[in-house]
């Protein structure tokens, strides 16, 4: 055994128990199958250009292509692959031994570990709008002895094979919207298993088919590069300060100058006057934020800042790559950065700038401690038809999106 081999698998070895004890800490159980799925498949082969140490970190994505600063293709970070396989996993009744899986969005790992988890009775299909993405996850599939994969290089917006159903559709590219060819290729009960923008943020939505209408079963965040071709959806970021920007995901109109105006005003903060444990798990906060403000009439949109701006007091978002904001002509407010006390607990707060900003920041603590009292409830996405009436939909708040219409529910527990 040469020093490289020896070093990779002690590598493989840490990278799948570091998953294991990830997963425990954030209160998950990894799925026996697919931790034994995650140690038969040797990462780094999928990777051959990336150093054995980069290949086998378990927070880390590789990526594969970029086309200048962008990335375009990547071999997903392996923390977020065994939660989507875990996904799929607890949503298909009976596991995915036997199951026919179809895969959009080649790197060739996850269709190597979705090939283990189906077994000899099931079937893998993964397909890639990009040759030179599906040559390479051809070649890195054989040579990790895969070679019954089919890879097939199409845009998946259509149909890849007319007719046929597949009980898992498993999408590895973040995705806008859910074509009409991804619900017609799911069997009845079917599981799709997407990363989603849901209001300007991505989530991994695992989702069960009846009939032409999809109902989700869990959610985690997650992020993805962007599919390409006929489903793809520019993100648009507007300049408002230096170094704050409006991310927007929607087909959404904001006047920079006005918004600008609106942060040029001195800066005013409320808290929701609440001790909460730091494991507290604030994710869903952000999607109940969203429809709340949409549900008033609001402009819900999403706030990144420099750590420039956040140094300067410009801003003081919760996150800065993506804080949840609302935007109307008096006030733009978002959730603010946490503040902790002695007994290390931590209160929840929101920022405004403008004329109405001390009304801004009063409603949206009010709404975080609405979340609270009603226990946290995790939100439930329903995706039918474009076309579908109003008074078809569930009750909850609704996103019209090209194909299709996104319903949200926050039910209280």
């Amino acid at each position: 055994m040469s020093v490289d081999t020896a070093n990779g698998e002690d590598l493989h070895t840490a990278m799948v128990d570091q998953l294991v004890s990830d997963h425990a800490e954030k209160g998950l159980v990894m799925r026996p199958e697919v931790e034994a799925a995650l140690r038969s498949v040797p990462r780094h082969l999928f990777t051959p250009d990336a150093a054995l140490a980069e290949a086998y970190r378990a927070d880390q994505a590789v990526v594969t292509k970029r086309i200048g600063d962008e990335a375009v293709s990547s071999v997903s970070a392996p923390w977020l692959i065994a939660e989507m396989l875990g996904q799929a996993a607890d949503a298909i009744d009976g596991g995915l031994a036997g199951r026919h899986v179809l895969e959009i969005g080649s790197g060739g790992y996850n269709a190597a570990l979705l090939r283990e988890l189906v077994g000899p009775s099931g079937s893998v299909t993964t397909v890639d709008i990009d040759r030179e993405v599906t040559d390479r996850a051809t070649a890195c599939l054989t040579a990790a002895g895969y070679d019954d994969v089919v890879v097939v290089c199409a845009d998946a917006e259509q149909p890849v094979n007319p007719g046929r159903r597949y009980d898992l559709i498993i999408v590895t590219v973040g995705a806008w919207d859910i074509p009409p060819a991804w619900t017609a290729q799911l069997a009845e009960n079917g599981t799709l298993v997407v990363p989603l923008r849901t209001f300007g943020m991505t989530r991994s939505w695992a989702m069960r088919r009846t009939g032409d209408r999809l109902v989700s079963h869990s959610q985690r965040l997650c992020g993805f590069v962007s599919m390409q071709g006929a489903g793809a959806h520019e993100v648009r970021y507007v300049d408002v300060a230096d170094g704050v920007h409006l991310r927007l995901d929607e087909d959404q109109k904001v006047d920079r100058h006005a918004v600008g105006a609106l942060l040029a005003q001195p800066k005013t903060q409320a808290w929701a006057g609440v001790s909460l444990p730091p494991r507290t798990v604030l994710a869903d906060l952000d999607l109940w934020l969203a429809s709340r403000i949409t549900d008033a009439g609001q402009q819900f949109v999403v706030l990144t800042a420099q750590q420039e701006a956040v140094d300067a007091g410009v801003v003081a978002p919760a996150w800065r790559f993506g804080t949840p904001a609302a935007l109307d002509n008096s006030a733009l407010c978002y959730r603010s950065t946490l503040r902790w006390n002695d007994d290390d607990m931590f209160d929840l707060g929101a920022c405004a700038h403008g004329p109405d900003a001390a009304s801004a920041t009063g409603r949206m603590v009010g709404q975080m401690r609405a979340w609270l009292d009603s226990g946290s409830p995790s939100p439930v996405l329903h995706v039918l038809p474009a076309g579908t009436p109003d008074g078809d939909l569930p009750a909850g708040t609704v996103l019209d999106k090209r194909h299709s219409r996104f319903v949200l529910t926050l039910t209280p527990a």
